[in-house]
Protein backbone atom coordinates (compact mmCIF):
# COMPACT_ATOMS: atom_id res chain seq x y z
CA UNK A 1 0.00 0.00 0.00
CA UNK A 2 1.27 3.50 -0.86
CA UNK A 3 2.49 5.71 1.97
CA UNK A 4 -0.02 8.40 2.99
CA UNK A 5 1.31 11.96 2.74
CA UNK A 6 -0.20 14.62 4.99
CA UNK A 7 -0.58 18.28 4.01
CA UNK A 8 -2.15 21.31 5.61
CA UNK A 9 -4.00 22.29 2.43
CA UNK A 10 -4.62 20.97 -1.07
CA UNK A 11 -6.10 22.46 -4.24
CA UNK A 12 -7.47 20.53 -7.22
CA UNK A 13 -9.54 21.75 -10.16
CA UNK A 14 -10.82 20.96 -13.64
CA UNK A 15 -11.49 17.25 -13.09
CA UNK A 16 -14.30 17.31 -15.68
CA UNK A 17 -16.19 14.30 -14.38
CA UNK A 18 -18.71 13.25 -17.01
CA UNK A 19 -16.17 13.29 -19.84
CA UNK A 20 -14.08 10.46 -21.26
CA UNK A 21 -10.97 12.59 -20.87
CA UNK A 22 -11.24 12.84 -17.08
CA UNK A 23 -8.41 11.02 -15.30
CA UNK A 24 -10.72 10.01 -12.44
CA UNK A 25 -8.74 6.91 -11.47
CA UNK A 26 -5.52 8.92 -11.21
CA UNK A 27 -7.30 11.43 -8.96
CA UNK A 28 -8.67 8.61 -6.81
CA UNK A 29 -5.15 7.29 -6.32
CA UNK A 30 -3.96 10.81 -5.47
CA UNK A 31 -6.71 11.24 -2.87
CA UNK A 32 -5.92 7.83 -1.36
CA UNK A 33 -2.25 8.73 -0.91
CA UNK A 34 -2.58 12.40 0.10
CA UNK A 35 -4.65 13.68 3.03
CA UNK A 36 -5.42 17.29 3.83
CA UNK A 37 -6.69 19.35 6.72
CA UNK A 38 -8.40 21.55 4.13
CA UNK A 39 -9.11 20.71 0.48
CA UNK A 40 -10.27 23.24 -2.10
CA UNK A 41 -12.04 22.00 -5.23
CA UNK A 42 -11.47 24.99 -7.48
CA UNK A 43 -14.17 24.54 -10.12
CA UNK A 44 -15.13 22.27 -13.01
CA UNK A 45 -15.32 19.16 -10.87
CA UNK A 46 -18.29 18.07 -12.99
CA UNK A 47 -18.61 18.90 -16.68
CA UNK A 48 -22.28 19.71 -17.13
CA UNK A 49 -21.64 20.99 -20.66
CA UNK A 50 -20.50 17.50 -21.65
CA UNK A 51 -23.33 15.77 -19.78
CA UNK A 52 -25.84 17.86 -21.72
CA UNK A 53 -24.42 16.40 -24.93
CA UNK A 54 -24.67 12.84 -23.63
CA UNK A 55 -24.42 10.96 -20.35
CA UNK A 56 -21.04 9.42 -19.56
CA UNK A 57 -20.71 8.57 -15.88
CA UNK A 58 -18.67 5.44 -15.06
CA UNK A 59 -18.17 4.06 -11.57
CA UNK A 60 -14.83 5.82 -11.14
CA UNK A 61 -16.59 9.20 -11.48
CA UNK A 62 -19.01 8.21 -8.71
CA UNK A 63 -16.01 7.11 -6.69
CA UNK A 64 -14.35 10.55 -6.90
CA UNK A 65 -17.50 12.20 -5.53
CA UNK A 66 -17.68 9.63 -2.73
CA UNK A 67 -14.00 9.99 -1.90
CA UNK A 68 -14.33 13.76 -1.50
CA UNK A 69 -17.43 13.41 0.64
CA UNK A 70 -15.82 10.71 2.75
CA UNK A 71 -12.76 12.90 3.30
CA UNK A 72 -15.12 15.57 4.61
CA UNK A 73 -16.81 13.14 6.98
CA UNK A 74 -13.40 12.07 8.28
CA UNK A 75 -12.45 15.63 9.18
CA UNK A 76 -11.09 17.34 6.04
CA UNK A 77 -12.63 20.76 5.47
CA UNK A 78 -13.79 20.55 1.83
CA UNK A 79 -14.53 23.82 0.04
CA UNK A 80 -16.08 23.68 -3.43
CA UNK A 81 -15.77 26.78 -5.64
CA UNK A 82 -17.82 26.21 -8.84
CA UNK A 83 -16.43 27.00 -12.29
CA UNK A 84 -18.09 27.51 -15.66
CA UNK A 85 -18.57 23.83 -16.53
CA UNK A 86 -20.36 23.18 -13.22
CA UNK A 87 -21.96 26.61 -12.91
CA UNK A 88 -25.32 25.16 -11.85
CA UNK A 89 -23.76 24.58 -8.42
CA UNK A 90 -23.17 28.33 -8.07
CA UNK A 91 -26.84 28.79 -7.22
CA UNK A 92 -26.48 26.58 -4.14
CA UNK A 93 -23.94 28.29 -1.91
CA UNK A 94 -23.82 26.99 1.64
CA UNK A 95 -23.10 23.77 3.53
CA UNK A 96 -24.04 20.37 2.08
CA UNK A 97 -23.03 17.75 4.59
CA UNK A 98 -19.24 17.82 4.74
CA UNK A 99 -18.84 20.25 1.82
CA UNK A 100 -19.17 24.03 1.75
CA UNK A 101 -19.97 25.64 -1.62
CA UNK A 102 -18.87 29.26 -2.10
CA UNK A 103 -18.14 31.54 -5.09
CA UNK A 104 -14.58 32.36 -3.95
CA UNK A 105 -12.46 32.13 -0.83
CA UNK A 106 -9.58 33.76 1.01
CA UNK A 107 -7.08 31.22 2.32
CA UNK A 108 -4.55 32.07 5.03
CA UNK A 109 -1.37 30.01 4.81
CA UNK A 110 0.53 28.67 7.80
CA UNK A 111 2.96 31.59 7.53
CA UNK A 112 0.17 34.18 7.46
CA UNK A 113 -0.16 34.97 3.74
CA UNK A 114 -3.67 35.65 2.41
CA UNK A 115 -4.47 34.05 -0.95
CA UNK A 116 -7.49 34.69 -3.16
CA UNK A 117 -9.03 31.44 -4.46
CA UNK A 118 -11.15 31.63 -7.63
CA UNK A 119 -11.82 29.29 -10.54
CA UNK A 120 -10.88 31.97 -13.06
CA UNK A 121 -13.73 31.93 -15.57
CA UNK A 122 -14.72 35.33 -14.24
CA UNK A 123 -11.82 36.71 -16.29
CA UNK A 124 -12.62 34.80 -19.49
CA UNK A 125 -14.58 37.17 -21.73
CA UNK A 126 -15.38 34.36 -24.17
CA UNK A 127 -17.17 32.41 -21.46
CA UNK A 128 -18.80 35.45 -19.87
CA UNK A 129 -20.03 37.19 -23.01
CA UNK A 130 -20.23 34.62 -25.84
CA UNK A 131 -21.27 31.37 -24.20
CA UNK A 132 -22.26 29.63 -27.42
CA UNK A 133 -18.73 30.17 -28.81
CA UNK A 134 -17.16 28.79 -25.64
CA UNK A 135 -19.46 25.75 -25.90
CA UNK A 136 -18.38 25.06 -29.50
CA UNK A 137 -14.75 25.48 -28.50
CA UNK A 138 -15.25 22.95 -25.70
CA UNK A 139 -16.49 20.36 -28.22
CA UNK A 140 -13.32 20.85 -30.25
CA UNK A 141 -11.15 20.52 -27.16
CA UNK A 142 -12.87 17.26 -26.18
CA UNK A 143 -12.21 15.92 -29.68
CA UNK A 144 -8.51 16.74 -29.35
CA UNK A 145 -8.41 14.97 -25.98
CA UNK A 146 -9.85 11.83 -27.57
CA UNK A 147 -7.21 11.97 -30.31
CA UNK A 148 -4.43 11.87 -27.71
CA UNK A 149 -4.86 8.09 -27.39
CA UNK A 150 -4.36 7.03 -31.03
CA UNK A 151 -1.61 9.62 -31.56
CA UNK A 152 0.39 8.24 -28.63
CA UNK A 153 -0.19 4.60 -29.60
CA UNK A 154 1.59 5.40 -32.86
CA UNK A 155 4.35 7.26 -30.99
CA UNK A 156 4.90 4.23 -28.71
CA UNK A 157 5.49 2.06 -31.80
CA UNK A 158 8.54 4.25 -32.45
CA UNK A 159 9.63 4.33 -28.77
CA UNK A 160 8.65 7.98 -28.48
CA UNK A 161 7.54 9.50 -25.17
CA UNK A 162 4.01 10.66 -24.38
CA UNK A 163 2.96 13.88 -26.14
CA UNK A 164 -0.34 15.69 -25.70
CA UNK A 165 -1.84 16.81 -29.00
CA UNK A 166 -4.60 18.69 -27.19
CA UNK A 167 -2.14 20.55 -24.95
CA UNK A 168 0.04 21.45 -27.95
CA UNK A 169 -2.87 22.80 -30.01
CA UNK A 170 -4.36 24.64 -27.03
CA UNK A 171 -1.00 26.18 -26.17
CA UNK A 172 -0.31 27.27 -29.74
CA UNK A 173 -3.74 28.80 -30.33
CA UNK A 174 -3.98 30.58 -27.01
CA UNK A 175 -0.47 31.97 -27.28
CA UNK A 176 -1.34 33.29 -30.75
CA UNK A 177 -4.05 35.49 -29.23
CA UNK A 178 -2.11 36.14 -26.00
CA UNK A 179 -4.97 34.55 -24.08
CA UNK A 180 -3.00 33.00 -21.24
CA UNK A 181 -0.98 36.13 -20.56
CA UNK A 182 -4.08 38.33 -20.56
CA UNK A 183 -5.88 35.86 -18.31
CA UNK A 184 -3.04 35.72 -15.79
CA UNK A 185 -2.70 39.50 -15.72
CA UNK A 186 -6.45 39.84 -15.19
CA UNK A 187 -6.38 37.39 -12.30
CA UNK A 188 -3.47 39.24 -10.71
CA UNK A 189 -5.30 42.57 -11.14
CA UNK A 190 -8.30 41.11 -9.33
CA UNK A 191 -6.05 39.82 -6.54
CA UNK A 192 -4.45 43.24 -6.10
CA UNK A 193 -7.89 44.82 -5.84
CA UNK A 194 -8.67 42.34 -3.04
CA UNK A 195 -5.43 43.39 -1.28
CA UNK A 196 -4.22 39.82 -0.85
CA UNK A 197 -0.72 38.33 -0.97
CA UNK A 198 -1.30 35.93 -3.87
CA UNK A 199 -3.91 34.19 -6.01
CA UNK A 200 -4.78 30.57 -6.80
CA UNK A 201 -6.98 29.62 -9.75
CA UNK A 202 -7.64 26.91 -12.33
CA UNK A 203 -9.71 27.11 -15.52
CA UNK A 204 -7.02 27.30 -18.23
CA UNK A 205 -5.46 23.83 -17.62
CA UNK A 206 -1.99 25.34 -17.32
CA UNK A 207 -0.33 24.35 -14.01
CA UNK A 208 2.31 26.80 -12.86
CA UNK A 209 3.73 28.73 -9.93
CA UNK A 210 5.25 32.09 -10.80
CA UNK A 211 5.29 35.77 -9.87
CA UNK A 212 3.42 38.29 -12.01
CA UNK A 213 3.81 42.01 -11.35
CA UNK A 214 5.12 41.21 -7.89
CA UNK A 215 2.13 38.99 -7.08
CA UNK A 216 2.52 35.21 -6.49
CA UNK A 217 0.32 33.40 -9.04
CA UNK A 218 -0.61 29.73 -8.71
CA UNK A 219 -2.58 27.65 -11.22
CA UNK A 220 -3.82 24.22 -10.16
CA UNK A 221 -3.83 22.76 -13.67
CA UNK A 222 -6.29 19.94 -14.34
CA UNK A 223 -7.08 16.20 -14.25
CA UNK A 224 -7.56 15.64 -17.97
CA UNK A 225 -3.99 16.32 -19.14
CA UNK A 226 -1.67 17.56 -16.39
CA UNK A 227 -3.03 15.45 -13.47
CA UNK A 228 -1.83 18.23 -11.20
CA UNK A 229 -2.50 19.72 -7.77
CA UNK A 230 -1.18 22.34 -5.39
CA UNK A 231 -0.28 21.38 -1.81
CA UNK A 232 0.69 23.42 1.25
CA UNK A 233 2.89 21.99 4.01
CA UNK A 234 2.84 22.82 7.71
CA UNK A 235 5.26 25.73 7.21
CA UNK A 236 3.13 27.40 4.52
CA UNK A 237 5.25 26.35 1.54
CA UNK A 238 3.16 25.64 -1.58
CA UNK A 239 4.29 22.99 -4.06
CA UNK A 240 2.97 22.08 -7.50
CA UNK A 241 2.54 18.38 -8.27
CA UNK A 242 2.19 17.60 -12.00
CA UNK A 243 1.76 14.44 -14.07
CA UNK A 244 0.80 12.46 -10.99
CA UNK A 245 1.02 8.74 -11.74
CA UNK A 246 1.45 9.33 -15.47
CA UNK A 247 1.76 5.57 -16.00
CA UNK A 248 -1.51 4.77 -14.23
CA UNK A 249 -3.07 3.06 -17.26
CA UNK A 250 -3.13 -0.28 -15.45
CA UNK A 251 -4.34 1.13 -12.13
CA UNK A 252 -7.86 0.29 -10.98
CA UNK A 253 -9.57 1.73 -7.89
CA UNK A 254 -10.19 -0.46 -4.86
CA UNK A 255 -13.96 -1.04 -4.86
CA UNK A 256 -14.35 -1.69 -1.15
CA UNK A 257 -13.64 1.94 -0.28
CA UNK A 258 -15.45 4.07 -2.82
CA UNK A 259 -18.35 2.27 -4.43
CA UNK A 260 -21.27 3.51 -2.34
CA UNK A 261 -24.17 4.90 -4.39
CA UNK A 262 -23.64 8.51 -5.42
CA UNK A 263 -27.12 9.36 -4.14
CA UNK A 264 -26.27 8.73 -0.46
CA UNK A 265 -25.53 12.38 0.42
CA UNK A 266 -27.24 15.71 -0.09
CA UNK A 267 -24.60 17.17 -2.42
CA UNK A 268 -24.24 14.01 -4.50
CA UNK A 269 -28.03 13.77 -4.71
CA UNK A 270 -28.13 17.32 -6.07
CA UNK A 271 -25.55 16.36 -8.70
CA UNK A 272 -27.54 13.29 -9.70
CA UNK A 273 -30.76 15.30 -9.96
CA UNK A 274 -29.10 17.85 -12.25
CA UNK A 275 -27.71 15.05 -14.41
CA UNK A 276 -31.21 13.72 -14.84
Amino acid sequence: MSHMKHYRTGWISDVHLGTRGSKAEALLHFLRTHEFEKLYVVGDLIDVWALKRGIYWPQSHNDVIQKLLRAGRKGTEVIYIPGNHDEFISGFHGHYGAVEVMPRAIHTTADGKRLLIIHGHELDTVVQNIKWLAFVGDIGYQLLLRLNGPVNRIRRMFDMEFWSLSAHVKKSVKEAVNFIGAFEEGVVKMAKAEKVDGVICGHIHTPIIREIQGMPYYNTGDWVESTSALVEDAQGRIELITHFEADLDDHHPHPQEDELPVEDTALAGLVAAKRG
